[in-house]
């Protein structure tokens, strides 16, 4: 059979992705394959921006202003680490862009407030860390979100379960915008990692703001003695009482890091013959070989070449920035 050589060839076109995190402390094993995993394989194929969102932070740091610039250089020595390449992605901080903060005061006219208040993770958040964060810029963080991806008219946004309603928000803002303005905005969408959500040390979802996380940056002992300490299935208090596998954040640990044993460990756990503290040795031990190529990268890097990374970046994201910009002013008739 004879091929037409003039015949079309269809060529994928690459998604502009975009995901941010904050600059409050070490990442953790739940960043590393809840995003960062998803940050090395977006940008292979796809365009790709990652933010360090410095003024996200002051949103419950804000007393704390001190340390946001060390950590920023934590967090982007943890992406290094993760094989967050800064030729394939531009990697830059959000207040060196500040087309994102003018985008944000001028989508906060259209935003009615009981849209804010209505996103979950608002009063969850207050109840976790105390009233004292129920400031004016915390109600403010999902539009702030937004703009981040709005401003490079970002397509998709690799986000855990519990900022999916922060993104539908967006969503909503966006549709706002074009219904009163014309279409301007980008309609973003979410994807999901295989491990969207990580159990932390005390059962809650791991955070860095609970403190029990398992971070990137631990040396091994430490990383043993966090999971060592960890909680396990309450109703199984000797060795052989049997398990429940399923509510046990050591289990899910295994899941991640273990996945050959995984089948036997549950059935061990189940029937009383796995003890929690056989279980938790061996979980230690799976986990600091699972993090010991981040971990020696991480140790390799120059952090001196930081600065230039995302001075780049940052170059690159305020052309894109003030594009974006200049079409959203005229769209509202500003200019």
């Amino acid at each position: 059979m004879e091929v037409d050589a003039t015949a079309e060839t269809t060529v994928p076109r690459k998604r502009r992705i975009m995901s941010g995190m904050r600059p409050t402390g070490r990442l953790h094993i739940g960043h590393l394959v809840g995003a960062l995993t998803q940050y090395v394989e977006f940008a292979r194929t796809d365009e790709t921006f990652f933010e360090v969102a410095d003024l996200h932070a002051l949103t419950t740091a804000y007393e704390r202003t001190g340390e946001i610039r060390a950590n920023v250089r934590e967090l982007v020595l943890d992406w290094l680490a993760a094989g967050v390449d800064p030729e394939r992605s531009t990697l830059y901080v959000q207040s060196h862009v500040p087309q994102i903060s003018e985008l944000h005061l001028l989508l906060s006219m259209i935003v009615p407030l009981s849209w804010l208040q209505r996103v979950p993770t608002f009063k969850d958040q207050i109840e976790q860390l105390g009233g004292e964060i129920a400031t004016y810029g915390f109600l403010g963080y999902p539009l702030m979100q937004l703009c981040d991806i709005a401003i490079v008219r970002a397509d998709t946004v690799p986000v855990g379960k519990d900022q999916l309603s922060h993104l539908e928000f967006g969503r909503e803002v966006v549709r706002r915008f074009n219904h009163l303005y014309g279409s301007t905005l980008v309609e973003p969408q979410a994807t999901l990692s295989e491990f969207p959500d990580v159990d932390g040390t005390d059962g809650r979802k791991m955070h860095k703001s609970y403190g029990n996380t398992i971070d990137l940056a631990d040396d091994e002992e430490t990383t043993t003695k966090k999971v060592r300490a960890s909680v396990t299935d309450p109703l199984k208090i000797r060795r052989h009482d049997p398990g429940r596998p399923e509510i046990c954040p050591i289990f899910k640990l295994h899941e991640i890091v273990n996945a050959p044993r995984v089948p036997a460990i549950a059935a061990e756990c189940r029937s009383g013959a796995l003890g929690c503290v056989d279980c938790k040795t061996e979980c230690a031990e799976a986990v600091n070989i699972f993090l010991r190529p981040v971990r020696e990268r991480r140790a390799a890097i120059n952090p001196y070449t930081i600065d230039a990374i995302l001075a780049d970046g940052a170059d690159r994201v305020r052309t894109t920035a003030s594009e974006t910009i200049a079409d959203v002013k005229s769209a509202m008739k500003l200019v």
